[in-house]
């Protein structure tokens, strides 16, 4: 089935995606080395998925700090910058490209990754998780607002890794402001209870987002090599916001103002209470308001792919679970071929097992 909407080429500024089945981030755990950082194994594991039109990594830690899940691997210090650049190398000489997504977890974290100290958030919040942290799976602790100067230090953290992202060969750089983490943390009422200029009105709360993403797009260069991904309707880590259709369409209209190479929305992960104002369809209802390209990831199947495509909801499709049993999964839409199905059971454990044993289709 070649004549698909998903198989069409789409430009990202001066980028040329060969089609529009993209791969979304998804954490591995395969960061297993004292410096957290990519192996030859995630150079192979991304290299097999270079036929995607554009992958994004998994959610990489811009600073010490940022770090809530073992052996994930992050952006700031010299052995990172190497180990991505094995990985850019090997998604080049495919012919693919890649975009690195910058992360800070904020109060979904533990103290046993900050040597016995809280994990800093917008304020004091127990988000009430389960993390793996070194020591085994423990429980969330509660965070410690971050200060004035943490906030601004922690804004220079993501530029310097979207520098450090630039420097390793990625074509750009996905800012992670989804799922419950740091940025989403200041934007959502229900986990910033700030009383200073990061806290209160939506205008505040959205001001750490901003500054960050001003700061990154300045570090790269480029703001048609920066891309922002937000999950309006996500339950994940957070209760979600009061008021939260009139909140995130705020946001997503002031994102307008910045010439982005993308918005990428992400469906809700679970089934919404009935009692919530939440939008149930989040492309459906926020991509409209957002000018430039809309990158729609969550539950998509091949059709529905490219339904939302054919109608103008989105300009491209990101798969997640999909992408981790079929390496090819754009060759295996264009002939409809069997898809693969995934072991959750591998998702997290270190090796190759369950990571680079997914065989492509027979040539």
């Amino acid at each position: 089935m070649p004549n698909q909407a998903l198989l069409t080429s789409l430009n990202l500024g001066s980028i040329e995606l060969k089609n529009r089945v993209l791969m979304a981030p998804l954490t591995r755990n395969r960061a297993n080395n004292p410096d957290l950082a990519p192996t030859d194994l995630h150079a192979e594991y991304y290299g097999q998925r270079a036929g995607a039109g554009l992958i994004i990594t998994e959610a990489t830690q811009i600073s010490p700090q940022g770090i809530g899940y073992i052996n994930t691997p992050g952006i700031y210090n010299a052995a990172q910058i190497a180990g991505w650049k094995k990985v850019t190398e090997q998604v080049h000489a495919k012919g693919g490209k890649i975009f690195l997504q910058l992360w800070h977890v904020g109060y979904v974290s533990h103290p046993d990754f900050h040597d016995g100290q809280p994990a800093l958030s917008a304020s004091s919040i127990n988000p009430k998780a389960q993390v793996f942290t070194p020591q085994g799976p423990k429980e969330t602790e509660t965070a410690r607002a971050m200060t004035l100067e943490e906030i601004q230090a922690t804004i220079e953290d993501y530029a310097r890794g979207a520098r450090n992202a630039i420097e390793s060969g990625m074509d750009g750089v996905e800012v992670h402001a989804a799922n419950g983490y740091l940025i989403d943390q200041f934007v959502q009422d229900q986990t910033n209870l700030r009383e200073d200029e990061y806290g209160g009105s939506v205008e505040n709360r959205s001001r750490f987002l901003f500054e960050v993403l001003e700061k990154v797009v300045a570090a790269v260069g480029d703001s048609q090599k920066v891309g922002i991904r937000l999950s309006p309707s996500g339950l994940f880590n957070t209760a979600g916001d009061s008021d939260s259709k009139n909140t995130w369409t705020y946001v997503i209209k002031r994102l307008n103002e910045h010439n982005l190479a993308y918005l990428h929305l992400v469906e809700p992960l679970a089934p919404l209470p009935d009692d919530t104002d939440f939008a149930r369809e989040v492309a459906k209802f926020y991509a409209s308001l957002y000018e430039g390209t809309v990158i729609s990831n969550g539950g998509h199947t091949r059709e529905s792919g490219n339904q939302y495509i054919e109608e103008g909801i989105a300009h491209a499709i990101a798969y997640g679970k999909l992408y981790i049993s079929n390496p090819d999964l754009p060759a295996r839409f264009v002939q409809d071929a069997p898809l693969a199905e995934w072991d959750s059971n591998t998702f997290y454990l270190p090796g190759p097992k369950g990571y680079t044993d997914y065989p492509a289709l027979e040539a």
